[in-house]
């Protein structure tokens, strides 16, 4: 578990990262479309309110 919310979000933008490179080698719609879904959960966690850590 991250020690603070600045470890966890940089792990977040980190998983988006590697999302965004998968993108963009892959043609499969069925990749592109789970891609979209992990993206969501991924910024609804980024982006929440009140963030995860107080």
């Amino acid at each position: 578990m991250p020690i603070n919310e600045k470890e966890y979000n940089g792990n977040l933008f980190d998983q988006l990262s590697i999302l965004e490179r998968i993108e963009a080698i892959t043609d499969d719609e069925k990749v592109l479309k789970q891609i979209a879904i992990e993206r969501r959960q991924i910024e609804r966690k980024l982006y929440q309110s009140p963030p995860y850590f107080l």
